[in-house]
Formats: C-alpha cells, sequence, structure tokens
C-alpha cells in the first residue's frame, strides 16, 4: 500500500466520490486505471493538457489520512486516529481495490466521553469506526475510471 504525500494527490482523490460515511469519519475513493494514471480531466491542472503527468505512478492501493485541527485539537489525538488509519487499512490492504483513499475525520470525539487524547477506550473506538467504515466501502462497487470522467 502506498501513502498519498502531495497535495495534488489529496485534492484529485477528495474530487472522487464518498463510498462511506460514519458517525466520525468519511472514505473518498478515486478509482485509477491500470497505469496507476487519475482518470482524465480529474485533478488541478486539468484543464492543461500539456501537464498529463500521473499522480499515482505506481498501480497499487493508495491511502491518506486527514485529521483537521478542527476536530481533533491536541496533536497526540491527531497522530493516534491517524495510526490507527493506517494500521487498519494495512490489516486489509488485500480488500482494498487499486484506487486512491482518503479517510477523513468529520467530527470531533466527546472530550467528556474520552478524557484522555490517547487512550486505550478512544483508540478501540476508532478502530471500531473505521472497521465499520472500510466494511461499507468494500460493499460498494468500484466505478471505472471511464465512468468517473
Amino acid at each position: 500500500m502506498q501513502r498519498l504525500k502531495t497535495r495534488p494527490q489529496f485534492q484529485a482523490t477528495m474530487a472522487g466520490e464518498t463510498v462511506a460515511r460514519t458517525a466520525h469519519f468519511a472514505l473518498h475513493r478515486l478509482a485509477l486505471d491500470a497505469g496507476g494514471a487519475a482518470p482524465i480531466g480529474s485533478g488541478p491542472g486539468a484543464s492543461r493538457p500539456e501537464a498529463p503527468q500521473a499522480l499515482f505512478a505506481v498501480p497499487d492501493a493508495w491511502l491518506g489520512a486527514m485529521v483537521p485541527k478542527r476536530w481533533a485539537r491536541r496533536a497526540v489525538t491527531r497522530n493516534a486516529i491517524k495510526r490507527q488509519i493506517y494500521a487498519v487499512a494495512s490489516a486489509l490492504e488485500p480488500k482494498l481495490p487499486q484506487a486512491a483513499h482518503v479517510v477523513r475525520l468529520r467530527a470531533t470525539f466527546d472530550r467528556k466521553q474520552y478524557v484522555s487524547a490517547s487512550s486505550d477506550p478512544l483508540k478501540q473506538a476508532v478502530r471500531a469506526e473505521l472497521l465499520q467504515l472500510f466494511e461499507r466501502a468494500a460493499a460498494r462497487p468500484l466505478l471505472s475510471s471511464r465512468a468517473c470522467a
């Protein structure tokens, strides 16, 4: 599994479809063609035909995690959630299609319920919800890149 690293990779993937949602997370997916390139007309610079560079050079499953400071104030919480995202995704890697995925935190975890920023109950709740998120995404078929364009 490859990790998304650049802003254009994240932007192109976020422009794809939202395949699953839970109370706290959303999973965005961008189908890649056989060469690993994003579909024509997607991502930044799509209006410039002279720059058809492939954002996803390796044909593999790609994953990125977005944990905004708005929803997780403390860095220790953001890092713990990101570690859980990557751990769950690596465990489910054989089930992931060849596509770019972004898991986005879209709501805060209640600080009254989870007092410590990196407590075991918080980690277990995040893991359980991520498993549910990926299970819902597995039920959705992967659209071909031609259907997205």
